[in-house]
């Protein structure tokens, strides 16, 4: 994951915590609430300016992403038609790395963990 990824994550999954969407009661939710809940960018053109500004080609995006379903999933069945369905899953897979590299277990834990990477 390239750390301008790994900053805006942090930065996105800090905001969330101090807003009471990550709480302790929904540990086991966080990365569904952070990163599958909604898209996490809306638009292809925004998509397109996301993987511009973090430096990385769409088919790069695309074989990350296939590779991700088939290490999971035995198989890549989806299609990555589009910078919105890329750029979503990309941001999928980066928060959930980002989210098991910090191995906390409470809300207090990552929001202190999530401020030393900021």
């Amino acid at each position: 994951m390239k750390n301008s990824i790994k900053i805006e994550l942090t930065s996105y999954l800090l905001d969330l915590a101090n807003e009471g969407v990550l709480t302790n009661n929904n540990r086991e939710d966080w990365h569904f609430q952070a990163f599958n809940e909604d898209y996490y960018i809306i638009g292809y053109y925004q998509c397109n300016m996301w993987l511009q500004k973090h430096d990385i080609d769409p088919f790069e995006a695309v074989s990350i992403c296939q590779q991700y379903e088939i290490d999971n999933f035995g198989e890549a069945s989806s299609v990555y038609d589009n910078s919105e369905k890329v750029v979503n899953m990309l941001v999928y897979i980066c928060g959930e790395k980002l989210l098991n590299e910090l191995n906390v277990e409470t809300v207090e834990e990552l929001k202190s963990e999530l401020l030393e990477l900021v």
